[in-house]
């Protein structure tokens, strides 16, 4: 079997995951990938780039999102994070309503959220590569094993985090951290489908907050540094339809 050659290294800030890399699933992939003919997003540099920003020991809460957006330009490899100057998709909007009404961080004009990741929000996707135009493409390619690899890690670890599993599909992997010590928090997805059937006001933000402070971690910061005059000429526009979330 072929030797990794796309995909890049595993940041060095999750080394339970060496190994898991190795994997002949994770070499399959990998050569898929290698041998795709179509764009992928996000950009091969970024395709780790939740691990990279949140290292395993730094991780305080957990964000599970499904797949990279697959229109060009949104996809930076953080879940519901878009880059400055890119219209904010339909559901990171609801995401900043809800943390504007529970929290009162003001929207911050974009959809950049680098600062989460920095200061220890894991903003990680279940699949995180997915071909342009076409949503849930590269589902059921190995991805999930490797990112089921990345809860467990997490679960294993001795400092409790908060995990927020907003829909279905981010709830069925709860039974990953069974038994863990680590808070979970459900509530519906953000999508304008569902938001309003127990997003929207969940105060999911709080209740992180009290259950870091009550297990003797720090809170959160959840305010955004605001953006620039050109975001916020991006942020007047609504992601264009065909983007998903």
């Amino acid at each position: 079997m072929s030797a990794r050659r796309w995909l890049p290294e595993v940041p060095r800030g999750w080394p339970d995951l060496t190994r898991e890399a190795t994997e002949p699933y994770f070499r399959r992939l990998d050569d898929a990938l290698a041998g795709f003919p179509e764009p992928v997003f996000p950009d091969r540099g970024r395709i780790f780039r939740a691990l990279e920003l949140t290292p395993r020991d730094r991780v305080r809460v957990v964000i599970l999102g499904q797949d990279p957006y697959h229109g060009a330009g949104q996809a930076d490899g953080l879940a519901f994070s878009v880059p400055r100057g890119v219209p904010v998709p339909p559901s990171l909007r609801n995401v900043f309503l809800e943390l504007r009404r529970d929290v009162g961080a003001e929207p911050p004009g974009h959809g950049d959220l680098s600062a989460w990741a920095r200061r220890g929000v894991l903003l990680l996707n279940t699949v995180l590569t997915v071909p342009a135009g076409r949503a849930g493409g590269h589902a059921g390619w190995g991805w999930e094993r490797f990112t089921d690899a990345v809860i467990r890690s997490l679960a294993a670890a001795a400092a409790p985090s908060v995990v927020l599993l907003w829909g279905r599909h981010a709830r069925a992997k709860a039974p990953l951290l069974g038994g863990s010590g680590h808070i979970v928090i459900e509530t519906a997805h953000p999508s304008p489908l569902s938001a309003r059937r127990g997003f929207l006001g969940s105060s999911c933000f709080s209740r992180a907050n009290r259950a870091l402070a009550d297990r003797g971690r720090d809170p959160l910061d959840w305010s955004l540094p605001p953006g620039t005059g050109k975001d916020a000429r991006a942020d007047l526009a609504l992601a264009p339809p065909s983007s998903p979330l």
